[in-house]
């Protein structure tokens, strides 16, 4: 920070005429009381750097909420069974073809600060859930877009942020009062919610096969602790290879390494596998300490040579010993160790990543171990077999038929390049939705009819609320109506005569349930028609989406320092323009 000011030529012939020890306090409380008299005269104080720019009060506001419907209103066509395709380009030129909500946002370069917070509400969403990244942006959008008339009409920002909150907590309770249980035995409804999740996606084609496998997956994995299911997602572990079709895919009960055997002497199947997981490498390990050793003669070379063979045998025949004929090894293995090994008849593949190690240790109840000398026919793991295949030319290891594996591994084939990535994120939504309908143990209705039932629920609780908070929470019950408006929109359907039906069918009694009927342009009750989402996807998106608003929403001052090694260049992110008004400052 610094002060420009003109100082009086008095001060100055007062500075070089008297003792500066002895006037110095005197001095700088005049030049004090000076620049405090510039202040107050209106005069330019400047306390930010050069280049540095600002936006205040509404304008920053409005480039905020600008930004933040920028980026929903570019996922919003993705949204539903019939949402549209993009097409992503990277500098590199590579393409990403997708209507994911997760990988659009992931992999646009956006720029904006507010459009970054956005963002953070969908990779939010896609780590809690795994699906409806695309409903919690688009709902952050709209619920900005309607807090702008507000603030339009003179709402404080604090007020319309007290009214969400308290709306977004309504919606919670509403949720859960229209949601219907669900358990790992209800394995059709699973199912259903995996179709949901990949209908629209390019893996529709084959969504029931895939919904199957991934029902599958999630209960192989899925702990039951203290009454309460969990899963850990880590433990599917997803491979995908082009080449084949989509119907190719297959859910292996075990792990499939994408390495080779070390020794091409090694057999390529092992049936009734015993599999030994070792945490060391198979290898002469140097000293830690500098030694030289002293040859003179060609005998003691050979002893040398020999005893470094004899170590290695060693090693083999411990593994050997144990009883196991598979080999794991997160490190090396001597080119030596793999010819004994291969005389041993035993399959070893090396340097195996840490997670895949992990993940075999669950599927193959093996212990990983760190020494080799403890290893014994109890650390062992089993699996019915242990094969090397060639898939899309590259050499795989599937480790088949493990027990009650706690691991398993999912393998997505695809024509091309582009059709196994859709499917892969396809996939992964279902993986998700399952485990969040498993974990939380309850499911609505699909098609925007959570959303209506909501909005309903919240228009008669805006009525006991005193104050303009009221007006704020109605904001909130409309904006919630954006995904069946979006809904009916891409099924060609007329939005508002949609909603106006919608609204009349759910105050029925047994109304909750009905929705668009996306495919065939109708509105139904589609709990009936098997369209159902997992409850965790509601209450997380509603409550990304709140929060995100009243944070944007509370900003009244954006200052963006100059760029790096420019010289008061455009910030990133800021409005053509600049900052606007700068207040008085630079």
């Amino acid at each position: 920070m610094f002060v420009n000011i003109h100082l009086n030529p008095s001060y100055l012939t007062f500075l070089y005429t008297t003792k500066p020890i002895t006037y110095s306090r005197i001095f700088f409380l005049k030049l004090k009381k000076q620049v405090i008299r510039k202040m107050a005269q209106g005069q330019q104080v400047i306390i930010l750097p050069e280049g540095a720019l600002r936006t205040t009060g509404r304008d920053a506001q409005r480039n905020n909420i600008l930004a933040a419907k920028a980026v929903a209103e570019a996922v919003r066509s993705t949204l539903g069974p019939r949402g549209m395709d993009k097409m992503l380009v990277d500098d590199l030129g590579d393409i990403v073809i997708t209507n994911d909500g997760a990988t659009i946002v992931e992999e646009m370069n956006v720029e904006h600060p507010a459009a970054k917070m956005v963002i953070e509400v969908a990779k939010t969403q896609d780590d809690e859930v795994g699906d409806g990244t695309t409903t919690a942006v688009v709902l952050t959008g709209e619920f900005l877009a309607k807090a702008e008339s507000l603030l339009d009409q003179g709402i404080h920002p604090t007020i319309i942020s007290r009214g969400y909150r308290m709306a977004a907590n309504k919606a919670h309770e509403y949720l859960n009062t229209i949601s219907k249980k669900v358990t790992l035995k209800d394995t059709k409804l699973l199912e259903e919610i995996a179709i949901t999740a990949m209908t629209g996606k390019g893996a529709e084609a084959s969504k029931e096969m895939l919904a199957k496998l991934s029902v599958k997956a999630v209960s192989r994995v899925a702990e039951d602790e203290n009454g309460k299911t969990t899963v850990d997602l880590d433990n599917i572990k997803v491979e995908k290879k082009q080449g084949g079709s989509t119907v190719d895919s297959e859910l292996i009960d075990g792990i499939i390494i994408d390495k080779e055997r070390v020794h091409s002497g090694m057999p390529r199947k092992i049936e009734g596998a015993k599999i030994a997981l070792l945490d060391v490498a198979i290898e002469i390990k140097e000293t830690e300490t500098d030694a030289e050793i002293s040859i003179t003669s060609p005998e003691q070379l050979q002893a040398f040579v020999q005893q470094e063979e004899n170590m290695l045998k060693t090693m083999v025949d411990e593994v050997a010993n144990s009883g196991a004929n598979v080999l794991f090894c997160q490190k090396g293995i001597d080119d030596l160790a793999q010819h004994f090994l291969s005389k041993a008849g035993i399959f070893a593949v090396r340097r195996v990543k840490k997670s895949d190690m992990d993940k075999l240790a669950k599927a193959t109840g093996a212990r990983l171990l760190t020494s080799i000398k403890d290893l014994t026919k109890s650390d062992l793991g089993s699996a019915k077999l242990v094969e090397e295949v060639k898939i899309s030319g590259d050499e795989m290891v599937f480790v088949r038929g493990c027990k009650n594996p706690k691991a398993v591994s999912f393998i997505i084939r695809g024509g091309t390049e582009h059709v196994v990535d859709e499917v892969e994120r396809a996939v992964h939504d279902a993986l998700g939705g399952v485990a969040a309908a498993v974990e939380v143990g309850a499911i609505v209705a699909g098609g925007g009819a959570p959303e209506v039932e909501v909005s309903q629920k919240l228009r008669k609780y805006a009525d006991t609320v005193g104050g303009r908070e009221q007006l704020a929470v109605n904001a909130f019950a409309d904006a919630m109506e954006i995904i069946p408006r979006t809904l009916a929109e891409s099924a060609g359907m007329d939005a508002i005569d949609t909603l106006v039906k919608l609204r009349a069918k759910h105050e029925a009694k047994d109304g909750a349930e009905i929705g668009v009927h996306v495919d065939k342009a109708k509105i139904e009750n589609l709990w009936s028609k098997g369209i159902v989402e997992p409850l965790k996807i509601k209450t997380q998106a509603i409550k990304s989406a709140s929060e995100a608003a009243e944070l944007i929403l509370r900003i009244d001052d954006v200052i963006a320092s100059k760029k790096s090694g420019g010289g008061g260049g455009m910030p990133p992110g800021m409005p053509p323009g600049g900052m606007g008004d700068m207040g008085g400052m630079m």
